[in-house]
């Protein structure tokens, strides 16, 4: 049986080459629409997209929602749905509008993927996310052994997340370089590290215990005094495997080499969490810790915008809408408090971060109404 249409192929380069250069998406994103239309095509065996119609779309929404997940062996999620009937819609449109295609697709039969609104709703709404706090975080890093250099870097590497909020595709690639002791930064610096849409910027150490900052202070210390390597050498150095007497794999230390990738940072997460008999919690939540740190400390909206910027967001409503959920228990305490009247202090504040939000939200508006 064909796996694959000539025709179909042709054209997909194109839209794929279209999302990376004209709409400027990671490969990431490609491979996730690649995959959402390959799934598209295997139900369809493979026929020419010049054929299609809107049964088709009814057709292939109704499958993939009977489908279960590999992993999990349960229903595939409404938001799993939602993105993949959602990639799909957008390439038919585009679709619709390329030369050989136009006069064959109906530009409005690609809304066929879309689903109803109680699914969209299900699949689109924010539910609470388990954030380690910051006491569960400092007593990990505390029970930590640090004996060998594999152990003094996995714990700096705990330490260094907490203390800087990084993201750990950046962390596995920054250099000794990109930190400043003296200044407490850290520079993010996109022509060498794994950033976020390779945003260049600054992150001052977060105001999370001497303690924390001491352990990074002694690991950078460790590496340019004691092991005598150089600014272009790795922060976080991967370790360096050899062969053992019985032909097995052993680390044997520290390699001068960057990981490929962020896996083995997840890794020593999960273990370091287990070991300190929490439920694991990966690096990128200790971002979430940091926002609702720093909901508590900031004072004024000009507070919160440089907490925000030096999570790397440029706008502050980024920092709010992704990463401020107020946890329950923190969320009972706050309805507590309100029965004790304010400050005037208290109520300047508030005042001036719902103008500033107000103020964004409006530019946020005018920006979509002159597209």
């Amino acid at each position: 049986m064909t796996k694959y249409n000539a025709n179909n192929e042709r054209i997909k380069r194109q839209y794929f080459a279209f999302l990376k250069e004209a709409k400027r998406q990671n490969e990431s994103s490609v491979d996730a629409v690649a995959k959402a239309i390959s799934r598209f095509e295997a139900y369809n065996k493979y026929r020419d997209f010049k054929a299609f119609h809107f049964e088709q779309a009814v057709g292939f929404k109704q499958h993939l929602a009977r489908q279960t997940n590999q992993q999990t062996g349960k229903p595939i999620s409404k938001a799993t749905l939602h993105s993949t009937l959602g990639q799909l819609k957008t390439f038919f449109q585009w679709l619709a509008m390329q030369t050989g295609y136009k006069s064959r697709i109906n530009y409005s039969d690609a809304k066929y993927f879309n689903l109803s609104e109680k699914d969209v709703r299900i699949a689109t709404a924010k539910r609470p996310a388990a954030v380690p706090t910051l006491e569960q975080i400092k007593h990990v890093i505390s029970v930590m052994p640090s004996q060998t250099d594999i152990q003094r870097r996995n714990r700096a590497l705990i330490a260094f997340t907490l203390l800087t909020g990084a993201r750990d595709s950046a962390i596995a690639s920054m250099k000794l370089k990109h930190i400043d002791l003296t200044g407490k930064s850290v520079f993010q610096d996109a022509r060498d590290v794994k950033t976020k849409f390779s945003k260049t910027f600054t992150t001052y150490f977060f105001p999370v215990g001497d303690e924390i900052l001491e352990i990074i202070i002694d690991w950078v210390r460790y590496l340019k005094d004691e092991l005598l390597w150089g600014n272009d050498d790795p922060l976080f150095p991967k370790t360096h495997v050899t062969v053992s007497e019985n032909r097995g794999f052993q680390a044997t230390g520290l390699a001068r080499a960057h990981w490929s990738n962020a896996t083995p940072i997840r890794t020593i997460f999960r273990e370091a969490f287990e070991a300190a008999g929490l439920s694991y919690f990966n690096p990128h939540s200790l971002r979430k810790t940091l926002t609702s740190l720093g909901q508590q400390l900031c004072q004024t909206p000009e507070e919160f915008k440089a907490w925000s910027q030096n999570l790397g967001h440029e706008d502050v409503m980024t920092t709010l809408y992704s990463y401020g959920y107020v946890q329950q228990s923190r969320q009972g305490e706050i309805i507590q408090q309100l029965k004790t009247p304010r400050s005037a202090t208290a109520s300047q504040y508030l005042d001036d971060i719902a103008k500033a939000m107000l103020k964004v939200m409006t530019e946020q508006q005018m920006q979509i109404q002159s597209v």
